[in-house]
């Protein structure tokens, strides 16, 4: 991806600021600066930066459960803060997450904020400092602050060394350019970002649609589907987790294996439940053993209704074609004669690896109670 050219400021050192990243402090130090910046303000300090740091982590870590690094202080310390703040969920408001982080004195937090501006707001700029090489950069701060302000073409500089309370000043024609450019360097921003974390989450699906917290999902027409059948069925439609009788006036769909994790609406993941029974799930893994034999009994249920009724049937033409991307599996599934065994089988067979990928990254098995 191309970032656009200047005549005043060498781009190819930008271009190359993530050309190095073992871990993912770069990305988020930098959307910070890029974020103050866009909003108006040019002189920063740390602690305002690592704040913005942990907020922007917070859903990633905390609703999708992405590893971050090997050995991610930023990861740890979203972890931290919901041990210690069970009230905070993953859908809580930047500004009142950045006014705890302002506010908190909690010396553990304190701890690994500092551990977070140890090296990434020095070596950001490596790539505008090709002078400055190995034991250059383990000199003291104060040291490496003057050497680095000594540099000419340097994206900002720092005012003073003071921990937390150090500040740094981005020049004019960068503040420019951010401004001019943002949403081009947004974008440019996200693909690195991206390229990161699936090398990071190799297993994960949907890396782009989980860089922030998710938009509405629209599932009217699932409702519809399910809505039908239960007026239709000739014998109650119960959800799979309390054994409730379904009514149209208090339904909900639910994603067995959570949203958070498969980043999709594929019918085969979809099912109905009630409204408190689905806020209650959140994104938990509902316990296998227990759950899928009912999920397999439910979705054969709205199969049999699907082939026998016209009215179903159109409802699931509707429905199939935005909430299936693989034709062959709703072909190999739904569309094809079969009998309740191999329907279970061929069932298990699409969701038990995504279920077991969903496991291994730390999502939590629940039970209804």
């Amino acid at each position: 991806m191309v970032l656009p050219y200047s005549d005043e400021l060498h781009i190819e050192y930008l271009s190359r600021l993530f050309d190095n990243t073992s871990e993912c402090y770069k990305f988020f130090w930098f959307k910070a600066i890029l974020e103050k910046v866009i909003a108006g303000t040019n002189e920063i300090s740390f602690k305002e930066l690592v704040d913005d740091m942990i907020a922007n982590a917070w859903y990633m870590g905390t609703e999708y459960c992405l590893n971050l690094g090997p050995k991610d202080t930023l990861e740890d310390v979203v972890k931290l803060i919901q041990k210690k703040n069970p009230s905070f969920k993953s859908s809580i408001k930047k500004s009142d997450l950045l006014a705890y982080l302002s506010e908190t004195k909690d010396k553990e937090i304190i701890s690994k904020k500092r551990t977070l501006i140890l090296n990434v707001p020095y070596r950001l700029q490596a790539p505008f400092m090709p002078g400055i090489k190995g034991k250059a950069w383990d000199v003291p701060k104060d040291n490496l602050m003057e050497n680095i302000n000594n540099h000419s073409h340097i994206m900002y500089y720092f005012l003073g060394i003071n921990g937390l309370s150090s500040r740094i000043v981005v020049k004019d024609e960068w503040v420019n350019y951010f401004v001019k450019n943002q949403e081009i360097i947004r974008g440019w921003l996200e693909y690195n970002m991206i390229l990161y974390l699936q090398r990071r989450n190799p297993n994960v699906p949907g890396i782009a649609d989980k860089l922030y917290p998710p938009q509405e999902r629209k599932l009217d027409d699932v409702k519809k589907y399910w809505k039908l059948i239960l007026a239709v069925s000739p014998e109650p439609v119960k959800e799979i987790y309390g054994e409730n009788i379904l009514t149209a006036k208090d339904i909900s769909i639910d994603h067995h294996v959570p949203w958070s994790y498969v980043a999709h609406d594929e019918m085969w993941n979809l099912n109905p439940t009630t409204k408190s029974i689905n806020s209650s799930k959140s994104n938990n893994l509902p316990d296998w053993n227990t759950y899928f034999i009912r999920l397999a009994m439910l979705e054969y249920q709205s199969y049999r209704m699907m082939r026998e009724y016209d009215v179903v049937h159109k409802e699931f033409e509707k429905c199939a074609k935005k909430h299936f991307n693989d034709d062959r599996l709703r072909y190999r599934i739904y569309e094809s004669d079969i009998e309740y065994e191999r329907f279970e089988k061929e069932l298990e067979a699409v969701i038990l690896p995504v279920y077991k990928s969903a496991q291994n990254c730390g999502f939590g098995e629940w039970k209804y109670i």
